[in-house]
């Protein structure tokens, strides 16, 4: 990228004034418009790409997916984008031709591939949950840092209406300070095979790259249960229903309390080997305290797969039912449930008949990124925020993974098998648990490794 144009999208004042006077900035510089090339063009990556190409300072200049039948939507909305299997290809290809980097693809690869764009300087909006292990979600918030980069998490209910509602109440103290949270989703970690072992191998379809799709992960046999959308099931290639969800429905837990990391985490789980995430698990987590929260640490706990708190917590009337997915928040001066995705509510009813709710406005997520990035601002979900909360959602699989139960031979009773992981995010590890230090990371495949920031 020629200098005068990256100093155009990283320090000029024309490009902060963009968003008020578009017309007069791209008049007067014809670079102006965001390049962005894209890894990943359908499901998510396809919904990131609308999105971030419907704002009008966006030009896309590749599409990259490790299967040719996937570019049709991206093609029929933004024909003539150049194509790709190998975002390495694409990135040398373009080379200072592109200044940032969509990433929606399976989880395994995130880091891989978004860190080796921003080693290139290269902005990034990333699907959640931003990496596939804690030493990733490092690297990347640190990689972000180094090179001064504009990022965003694509858990884009963190931009909306509701979620901006629920934590601006929080922070306002509609409830008081924060007693404990509890968080909760109703898909499992294996809904979607019921498999608990590979599959039986396929002949590789011959529109799919698989030693690309594989990428960081070992080396596995094809087979239809991965592709293109059941891999999140498998711990090689996803982070079960915590891992698809944690970043979105833990976020305004997270922003409401101004949280980082915790200091300790518990897993229990339905069982679990050392394929499938489990059918359902119970998460403990343990905070230091914020000006938001009651005590000294505040506890939240995270469940899954049909799993939910006790109704009588939510101090709701008792013909509501808790949503399928959400979180309450228990505060000294009554309780807030925020539906995963729906408006707040107070209770109990009869101290909040009447309560006014502030008028709050939700934002696109995608164009908040992309005038971010013209404007060399910081969004606040990037990886500074979004990093933090990353890790916290792969440390609760790292304990859920050490989470083995066993059955008392005598009684036949199910029994715990793991301690509760005291967690020292300064330094990286746990004080107490060197045998789960190991999960915090992984062996890449030659070829898709992750450069420590």
């Amino acid at each position: 990228m020629p200098t005068s144009r990256r100093s155009f999208l990283k320090h000029s004042t024309l490009a902060s004034a963009a968003a008020a006077f578009p017309a007069f900035v791209r008049g007067q510089n014809l670079n102006s418009k965001l390049q962005v090339a894209c890894v990943g063009v359908n499901g998510m990556g396809y919904s990131d790409l609308h999105n971030v190409g419907s704002h009008a300072a966006v030009k896309f200049v590749g599409f990259c997916d490790v299967d040719a039948n996937r570019f049709d939507k991206a093609d029929k909305e933004f024909p003539g984008v150049k194509h790709f299997s190998d975002y390495r290809e694409m990135f040398s290809t373009l080379g200072d031709g592109f200044d940032a980097v969509t990433v929606g693809i399976p989880d395994h690869m995130h880091a891989p591939v978004a860190v080796a764009a921003m080693q290139k300087g290269k902005h990034i909006y990333c699907q959640k949950p931003l990496a596939h292990t804690v030493w990733e979600a490092r690297q990347m918030r640190l990689w972000a840092e180094k090179k001064n980069l504009v990022t965003q998490m694509g858990n884009q209910i963190h931009s909306s209406i509701e979620y901006r509602m629920g934590t601006r109440l929080i922070k306002e103290g509609a409830i008081g300070k924060i007693k404990e949270v509890y968080s909760w989703v109703g898909v499992t970690g294996n809904e979607r095979t019921r498999m608990f072992q590979p599959p039986p191998s396929a002949p590789v379809p011959a529109n799919l790259n698989w030693d690309l799709w594989i990428g960081a992960a070992p080396m596995r046999e094809y087979a239809p249960a991965y592709h293109p959308f059941i891999w999140r099931d498998w711990q090689d290639f996803g982070g079960g229903g915590l891992g698809d969800f944690g970043c979105h429905i833990m976020d305004p837990v997270f922003t409401a309390l101004d949280l980082t990391a915790p200091i300790s985490v518990h897993a229990k789980n339905s069982g679990i080997n050392n394929q499938i995430w489990p059918t359902h698990e119970t998460i403990n987590y343990v905070f230091p305290g914020t000006q938001y929260t009651a005590g000294k640490t505040m506890k939240l706990t995270w469940m899954d797969g049909g799993l939910k708190p006790s109704h009588k917590l939510a101090q709701m009337p008792g013909d509501i039912d808790l949503p399928g997915s959400g979180s309450i928040f228990i505060g000294e001066g009554g309780t807030m449930v925020l539906a995963h995705v729906a408006g707040p509510r107070l209770y109990p009813l009869d101290k909040f008949t009447g309560f006014k709710y502030p008028k709050e406005e939700g934002r696109s997520h995608w164009h908040t990124w992309v005038d971010a990035c013209l404007a060399g601002t910081k969004t606040s979900d990037g990886f500074h925020y979004a990093g933090p909360l990353a890790e916290t959602v792969q440390l609760g699989n790292v304990a859920t993974r050490l989470a083995i139960p066993k059955i008392d031979p005598v009684t036949g009773r199910m029994e715990e098998a793991n301690k509760v992981l005291e967690w020292d995010a300064a330094n990286l590890k746990f004080t107490n648990a060197p045998e789960a230090d190991k999960l915090l990371t992984k062996t890449y495949r030659q070829g898709f490794e992750v450069a420590a920031a």
